[in-house]
């Protein structure tokens, strides 16, 4: 993944055009942000901790994705993959097609939430923890959720991110589905993953239902983060866009 993005910035920069750096620096923080994750001791304590495997889908899906796509804006994206690669998969018409339905912004929410709620149902969230492949798909399915999403905010097939105004309660949707299950985590009266975690949270300082609970609120804080986040700055873009739009016929006046 790093090695496709640094021949893709190389090449790009052969040809004359030098990728911004704040958007090189987007790009190495969604892969450390994904590598934080996957590695360390997030993951060392997610077989112990319900908090630690929910730091790891916060990392790898909600904080990552966003700061890929903003790397792999245009017109990077067309460089990521080698030349022979790209055609192939440009003459895969279905799946072309497919991407453009999942990526709309009434599929793409609908998307995100079945993934999220459905692993988090007790059996699929132990059956990954007790799996390997099937915790890697987990994983998996979480970023591309996630990426489906973000895909029609950031719109990365554009060298700079609109501010149109339905970008804030489409992210506010998208987020709402998050906070939902965040609060069931906190308010739950037992621990919902019991059969695979136990008592190891006591090990750590915690009772099993208080790490649930934490767990939870990480997700809620995080949504609510990223909502206000989203209602400030497109706001604001908005407002910046109308400023440039009366200067411009001033001007022209």
């Amino acid at each position: 993944m790093t090695a496709l993005y640094a021949r893709a910035v190389s090449t790009l920069k052969r040809r004359g055009y030098h990728v911004p750096v704040g958007q090189q620096a987007a790009w190495w923080t969604g892969v450390f942000l994904t590598a934080a994750g996957l590695t360390g001791p997030v993951d060392a304590l997610s077989e112990d901790l319900v908090l630690a495997h929910m730091g790891q889908h916060l990392l790898i899906a909600d904080m990552a994705a966003p700061f890929l796509l903003i790397g792999l804006r245009s017109p990077v994206y067309a460089f990521y993959l080698p030349r022979p690669l790209l055609v192939s998969v440009a003459r895969l018409t279905w799946l072309r097609r497919a991407f453009r339905v999942l990526r709309r912004p009434y599929v793409a929410v609908p998307v995100w939430v079945a993934i999220l709620y459905g692993w988090h149902f007790a059996f699929a969230f132990v059956g990954a923890l007790e799996h390997p492949v099937l915790h890697v798909v987990q994983h998996l399915s979480f970023l591309f959720g996630a990426l489906l999403v973000w895909w029609s905010v950031i719109e990365p097939k554009r060298r700079r991110t609109p501010g149109e105004l339905w970008k804030v309660p489409y992210l506010i949707g998208a987020r709402l589905a998050g906070m939902f299950l965040g609060m069931a985590l906190i308010l739950l009266r037992s621990p919902a993953y019991a059969a695979y975690y136990g008592e190891r949270a006591r090990e750590h300082g915690l009772s099993p239902l208080t790490d649930q609970q934490i767990a939870g609120g990480m997700m809620l804080g995080l949504d609510l983060f990223v909502m206000l986040f989203a209602l400030g700055f497109f706001f604001y873009r908005s407002a910046e866009e109308h400023d440039r739009a009366e200067r411009t016929a001033a001007a022209a006046g």
